[in-house]
C-alpha cells in the first residue's frame, strides 16, 4: 500500500520542478525584451513627462476654445452663464487634454520604437556580420 503523505510529498516536489522549470524559461524570456519594446516603454514615458510639463496647459485652453466656439454656435454670443455652455465648454476641455495625452504619449512611444527597432537591426546585423566572418 502506498503512504499517501510520500505520495504527495512527491507530488508536490514534481510539480514544484515544473514550476521552477517554466520559471526559469520565462526569465530567460524576460531577459531577452527587444529593444524595441524598451525603445516604447522609455519613449512613452518620456512622452508622459512632456506632457505633463508642455502639453497639459495647452490642451486645456485649445480645448475650452473650441468649447467656446461651439457653444457661441448653438447659444450664440456673448455666452449667458446657463449650465449648457458651461457644460459643453468643460467637455471640450476635457476632451481638448486627452487628445493632447494621447498625441503626446503615442508619438514619443513610436519614436522611442522606432529607435529601439533600429537599434535591433543594428545588432541583428552585427551578430550576422561576425557570424560570417567566423565561418569565413
Amino acid at each position: 500500500m502506498v503512504n499517501p503523505i510520500k505520495l504527495m510529498t512527491f507530488l508536490m516536489a514534481w510539480f514544484m520542478l515544473l514550476h521552477l522549470q517554466n520559471m526559469k524559461k520565462e526569465v530567460k524570456a524576460m531577459n531577452t525584451i527587444s529593444s524595441a519594446k524598451k525603445g516604447l516603454y522609455i519613449g512613452s514615458g518620456v512622452g508622459l513627462v512632456l506632457f505633463t510639463l508642455v502639453g497639459l496647459l495647452p490642451g486645456s485652453f485649445i480645448g475650452g476654445v473650441a468649447g467656446l466656439s461651439i457653444a457661441g454656435m448653438l447659444f450664440g454670443l456673448p455666452l449667458d452663464n446657463a449650465l449648457m455652455p458651461r457644460i459643453i465648454v468643460g467637455i471640450s476641455m476635457v476632451l481638448g487634454v486627452m487628445v493632447s495625452a494621447i498625441i503626446f504619449t503615442a508619438g514619443a512611444g513610436l519614436i522611442g520604437w522606432m529607435v529601439g527597432h533600429m537599434l535591433d537591426v543594428v545588432k541583428t546585423k552585427k551578430v550576422a556580420d561576425a557570424t560570417l566572418h567566423a565561418k569565413s
